[in-house]
């Protein structure tokens, strides 16, 4: 086995790293470009230049050419639910919600996503939640009823909030679609990422053009849909993949962990916006409880995988 403190690691450790320095930093892109852009023409505008260039790195890959040809029509029909789930209500929810809300709340919000999962899982997938995910499910509601307290919904969005908790649902189906796809498919992740975001991102423009005004687009509102759309979304999406080859699950989560924090920090530098009290209380709860499940899960999933090796 190889050691997890080799160089290669920690080469794959940063690479991952600095993938999420790029992703949290589009939070702080998209704010600044939605005040010129509508969201869902936003969205859709970087993830058709994202998807374009992973379709090339595809077709340049003989590999991954030859898996167009080898799917069957249940694999195509998986993607396409993908792509619509991942991508077109997804991620056009998250611009949208971000047009309504503070990227720290869109944020808070979606860090409920290991939750929802939890419970759509036993629904969907009736895998029984343990005792200690009940745990600290209830203590991710304290957090939650700390951060909005004392409830006033004048000064912050009610469809916003609505959109929010309409984001958190899609992105906890599109994960479970997305494990799913992944454990019972031998595409490589490129190919997934790439059929799946051209297809979301196609039909997250049409949702624009019959929804919104076709915007004028000005130099410096394309030079952030280019740079969202080739650095942080094909060139992060390449480097997660590789780097995601070599690290173990429990690492994977804290890694993702660090996201949190990461938008926190960048939004009240570059967007001024300062958690009160118990919006600090609630942040920190959540962080915490998130972090907990989603590592003791990625631990569990690590340990099951090793016994369907030894066996």
């Amino acid at each position: 086995m190889e050691n997890q403190f080799s160089k290669d690691y920690l080469f794959a450790v940063t690479q991952a790293l600095f993938v999420t320095v790029l992703w949290s930093s589009s939070w702080i892109i998209i704010k600044f470009g939605l005040k010129d852009l509508p969201p869902l023409f936003f969205a859709g505008f970087r993830y058709v230049i994202g998807s374009l260039v992973l379709l090339v790195l595809v077709f340049l890959d003989p590999a991954q050419r030859n898996s167009l040809k080898q799917n069957d029509r249940k694999t195509w029909i998986m993607l396409f639910i993908y792509g619509l789930v991942f991508i077109t209500f997804t991620q056009g929810g998250q611009f949208l919600a971000l047009s309504l809300l503070p990227s720290i709340t869109v944020s808070f919000l979606l860090n409920l996503t290991p939750f929802a999962v939890i419970v759509f899982s036993f629904f969907l997938l009736h895998e029984q939640p343990s005792r200690f995910e009940l745990v600290f499910f209830l203590i991710a509601l304290i957090g939650i009823l700390s951060y909005f307290f004392p409830f006033d919904f004048v000064t912050v969005s009610t469809s916003g909030l609505l959109v929010g908790l309409g984001l958190v649902i899609v992105n906890a189906l599109s994960s479970i679609i997305g494990r799913s796809i992944n454990r019972e498919s031998s595409l490589h992740p490129l190919f997934i990422t790439a059929i799946s975001m051209s297809v979301g991102s196609i039909l997250l423009l049409l949702f624009a053009i019959g929804l919104e005004e076709i915007p004028y687009i000005s130099f410096t509102s394309f030079s952030m849909i280019l740079w969202l759309g080739v650095v942080n979304t094909a060139l992060a999406f390449t480097l997660w993949n590789n780097a995601m080859r070599k690290i173990r699950a429990m690492d994977i989560s804290i890694i993702n962990g660090t996201m949190f924090p990461q938008i926190v920090f960048l939004s009240m530098i570059f967007l001024e916006e300062i958690p009160l009290l118990n919006e600090w209380i609630g942040l920190i709860i959540l962080l915490i409880s998130t972090f907990i499940i989603q590592f003791n899960r990625a631990r569990t999933s690590g340990r099951d995988n090793l016994k369907e090796k030894v066996s």
